[in-house]
């Protein structure tokens, strides 16, 4: 899903041309996440113009407790990179 967010960031995949592209990736960073159902290991994109932040998790935050939530409503509704940014508003993971 991080990975989808990037290239939408970019309007382009990871490593596809297009005139239409913004930025370009510089690679991925490890961050570690506290959920509720233990600890995950994140690969967080990095981008060359811009920073990335992801609407899923906060920029800082290391411990979130409705990101289960979210992802499992985002899953469960087979909701679109574009539709991301509004399901963790609606759950409660931004505030």
């Amino acid at each position: 899903m991080l990975d989808a967010e990037a290239d939408q960031l970019c309007r382009a995949g990871r490593y596809e041309s297009s005139e239409a592209r913004q930025d370009t990736w510089a690679g991925t960073y490890e961050r570690t996440l506290r959920t509720s159902a233990g600890e995950v290991s994140l690969k967080v994109p990095k981008l060359r113009r811009q920073t990335f932040e992801t609407a899923i998790i906060e920029r800082y935050r290391r411990r979130e407790n409705s990101v289960e939530d979210a992802l499992i409503e985002m899953y469960l509704a087979g909701t679109s990179v574009r539709r991301v940014e509004d399901i963790p508003r609606r759950s409660g993971a931004s505030e």
